[in-house]
């Protein structure tokens, strides 16, 4: 058996545990193919989806500040690299940057904006890496090291985690920046209803459309027969958790084949397709003080939603 198809077969059995759970759910990573990418690029934009604006609003504030603390020569490592605007802003306002490496489970985009970045920023080392970076990984070696390694995790990602699962990924950035490493992480504390429901169930149905193109995703790999429009999307805010819960629901009584397996719907049950965590200042703290991480300094909007922390190991 290949490796892909090894590989193909692990998140087949995963689709199918969580599918045939009592509370069924996917994993929220198979939202991001090349098609889902592109749909979240466009999240980004609307006037619901605040945390991207109002995250680059502080950085385009703060990051002189937060250069300056990093210090020249630095190598950045960022998971789930996307687009690349907000790595844009970070690599010109540090003092030569001697690398890059994006990880992304989107090979098309991640070798796009790699050729890109290449050119916009000679002498740059860039080295992408293709996969899931949830799971442990180990960084290419570089032709040049740099004087301190920097984790780059904007956009509030850290929120998609659990919180023991999002504990033990920020320990693992901490073990891939080793010594004197830092990281520059975003991260939401918002915590008002009417705001995040609105950001994760906008008015034009982009957000509906990223959520049901996982379905479309599995079809795709696992042989499943999900019908897209037999399927709803909503967002529920669970303050007990502090969490937006994205929600496929199912508009009638319904079986679905994925591969060889039969899964059964009733009308009104929900597949749970992303947990997206709000995390208060205070538990942000505990949370990289328990990862191994030293908070330096902390930038906040106006309305005490977005955070900016960098931290050292």
């Amino acid at each position: 058996m290949t490796v892909h198809a090894y590989q193909r077969d692990l998140v087949r059995d995963e689709v199918l545990r969580g599918l045939s759970a009592p509370r069924k759910h996917l994993p929220c990573r198979l939202l991001y193919d090349a098609r889902g990418a592109e749909l979240f690029e466009q999240i980004c934009t609307l006037e619901e989806y605040y945390p991207t604006r109002t995250e680059l609003a502080l950085l385009e504030e703060h990051l002189p500040a937060l250069a300056a603390a990093i210090g020249p020569q630095a190598r950045v490592v960022e998971p789930g690299s996307g687009a690349g605007q907000k790595t844009r802003m970070l690599l010109t306002a540090l003092d030569r940057p001697v690398g890059y490496v994006p990880i992304d489970i989107s090979r098309e985009q991640l070798e796009v904006n790699a050729r890109a970045l290449r050119e916009e920023f000679p002498g740059l080392e860039v080295q992408p890496i293709c996969g899931d970076y949830t799971s442990p990984l180990e960084l290419p070696r570089p032709t040049r090291p740099g004087a301190r390694t920097v984790a780059f995790f904007p956009g509030s990602t850290i929120g998609n985690f659990e919180p023991d699962e999002a504990r033990a990924f920020l320990a693992r950035l901490a073990h891939l920046a080793g010594r004197d490493g830092m990281l520059l992480l975003g991260a939401d504390a918002n915590n008002d209803r009417a705001s995040l429901e609105r950001a994760y169930d906008d008015g034009q149905g982009v957000t509906a459309a990223f959520d049901k193109n996982v379905l479309a995703h599995v079809n795709r790999t696992h042989d499943a027969t999900f019908e897209l429009d037999a399927f709803t999307h909503r967002a529920v805010w669970d303050a007990s958790h502090h969490r937006v819960e994205m929600h496929l629901v199912s508009m009638r009584t319904q079986t679905v084949r994925v591969g060889a397996d039969v899964i059964r719907f009733e009308r009104g049950e929900p597949i749970v397709t992303e947990h997206c965590y709000k995390h208060p200042r205070e538990a942000m703290a505990a949370m990289l003080a328990d990862a191994g991480w030293r908070a330096l300094r902390v930038d906040a909007d106006a309305r005490g939603r977005m955070h900016l922390w960098l931290a050292g190991c």
